[in-house]
């Protein structure tokens, strides 16, 4: 198999913001007297805005309506990147890499609004051909359906494309969707086994995120 196409998720690949996301929703929770329970964070990664403001809403005891979560969540985090963008060491070089030989896409889990500003305030945005945040098919991570339609819009077949991810359920979900896929997790959130496995390769580092990584076939 060919790689024709590289998706890269972009929480915790491109921007440190699994960390900022885990502090804010962690004080809405408290300030609303809501629970944060251990598994927690990891059950909130990949989760859509929908599907993670109903989380909060009702699982954690946020007496707010998950619109209403949503909407506080994501204005606390936009403050965030107005103040600064915390892109990852080797991001920028990664892309422009991958963008040397292939199409690019994103496939995150942030909504809409933040992934313009992230890629917008950053300059990435110009390597990329398309974005899609979870909140614009019918599931989020570790569901498929984010990387399928990335791959549908760059006219590629899903099986034909490699995907960049942190989280195990951003890498279950490139698996899913039949890609090949590069994890390079966050020494702070490690990967559940079960999701490593499915990995073709895993780094310590944007750094060896390489063309011939990606096309690497054994």
């Amino acid at each position: 198999m060919r790689i024709t196409a590289v998706v890269f998720d972009m929480d915790g690949i491109l921007v440190d913001s699994e960390p900022v996301w885990e502090r804010v929703r962690r004080d809405y929770v408290a300030e609303k007297g809501g629970r944060w329970l251990p598994d927690t964070q990891k059950r909130l990664m990949g989760m859509s805005t929908s599907e993670w403001s109903e989380y909060l809403s009702g699982e954690l005891g946020v007496g707010e309506s998950p619109d209403t979560v949503a909407d506080d969540v994501i204005e606390r985090m936009a403050a965030h990147y107005d103040q600064a963008v915390p892109l990852l060491p080797g991001a920028v070089e990664a892309v422009q890499r991958m963008s040397e030989n292939w199409p690019l896409g994103v496939a995150s889990s942030s909504p809409r609004t933040l992934i313009d500003t992230v890629l917008g305030r950053t300059g990435l945005i110009e390597f990329f051909d398309v974005t899609f945040s979870t909140e614009e098919v019918d599931r989020g991570k570790p569901a498929p359906d984010v990387y399928v339609a990335v791959a549908a819009f760059l006219r590629k077949k899903s099986t034909d494309c490699a995907a960049v991810e942190d989280s195990s359920n951003g890498i279950r979900a490139a698996h899913a969707a039949g890609m090949r896929v590069i994890a390079a997790p966050r020494p702070e959130y490690p990967l559940d086994d079960d999701a490593r496995v499915l990995a073709a390769h895993v780094i310590d580092g944007l750094d060896k995120l390489t063309p011939a990584l990606v096309d690497d076939q054994d």
